[in-house]
């Protein structure tokens, strides 16, 4: 009989804890063409073996939590390349049990975040990294809750509410996840301090103050720069766990369609982060496996 999991927000109050890094350059470093709109999300129907693959490049790498491919997996996303309702609920579910499966091949217990993109994600033109959609609250909440639904249903550990770029979304996020039944963490994309909407930071972590729902704040998709004063802000304002995952530091050139700058990711800043509040650490894009076992190196070191 497998014994039964140990819930996040137990696992947190003994020990920070590492995740995984990006999926997509893992899934390209395997050789996948994610140059399609849906992204990762495209392989959840075209290639799940490679999904699969690259969770468990992770879980060996150190991670103990792992963040599913439904970043960009929405109904609509789907429903412009001819897959049904159906059919798209199976493959979210099919996200949450890729992930359970590669963490079983951990030799200690992994967790499963089931990633719930923003609005923006679904648009695939870059908006995500801007928020101000033209949509109100209650019409992000009703594009948000279906899915969401479905992911809940699948018995994720938690529901990662990622890369979010502005307050607004982050109140029609948390007013969707109300009743599923399953902790979430909420986690906006920033840059100089504030959501890439232009709201203060204090201001939107604030909307999770007191929502026994959520186990943790913070931010994701930023540059490494941007976590520490980020961190202090969150756990100040909400007294909760904080989660970091910044990406490489590195730029995406949307119009030549590439990436600039040098990496700026360093596993020797997580001991700042974890000084500060932060309980659950690693990267987003462009950070890799290799960095995630530095990170997981380190964090064994700290214990």
């Amino acid at each position: 009989m497998t014994p039964p999991r140990t819930p996040l927000v137990t696992a947190l109050a003994r020990e920070p804890l590492v995740l995984d890094g990006g999926l997509s350059n893992q899934l390209q470093a395997q050789g996948c063409d994610l140059s399609d709109a849906l992204w990762s999300a495209r392989l959840l129907a075209d290639g799940p073996e490679q999904i699969e693959r690259a969770h468990a490049a992770y879980v060996r790498a150190g991670a103990r939590v792992l963040i599913t491919a439904g970043y960009q997996a929405t109904f609509e996303g789907f429903a412009r390349r001819g897959v049904g309702r159906e059919e798209t609920a199976g493959l979210l579910r099919r996200s949450v049990a890729l992930a359970r499966r590669a963490a079983a091949e951990g030799e200690r217990e992994v967790w499963v975040a089931a990633s719930v993109g923003p609005y923006g994600a679904m648009l695939a033109d870059g908006s995500e990294y801007r928020g101000r959609y033209g949509l109100g609250v209650a019409e992000l909440e009703r594009f948000h809750r279906p899915r969401i639904e479905v992911l809940a249903e699948a018995g994720p550990d938690v529901l990662a509410l990622e890369t979010v770029p502005d307050a607004d979304e982050g109140r029609a996020l948390l007013r969707a996840v109300r009743g599923c039944g399953v902790p979430v963490w909420l986690s906006y994309s920033c840059a100089g301090g504030r959501t890439r909407a232009g709201q203060p930071l204090a201001e939107a972590f604030a909307l999770a103050a007191g929502n026994d729902q959520v186990v943790a704040v913070g931010v994701n998709c930023c540059e490494p720069g941007e976590v520490e004063d980020a961190v202090r802000v969150a756990a100040r304002v909400t007294g909760k766990a904080v989660v970091v995952y910044p990406n490489s530091g590195e730029g995406w050139d949307d119009e030549a369609r590439r990436w600039r700058g040098r990496p700026a990711f360093d596993a020797g800043r997580a001991d700042a982060w974890v000084a500060a509040g932060a309980r659950l650490v690693g990267g987003c894009c462009r950070v890799g496996p290799e960095r995630i076992a530095e990170l997981a190196a380190r964090m064994e070191g700290r214990g």
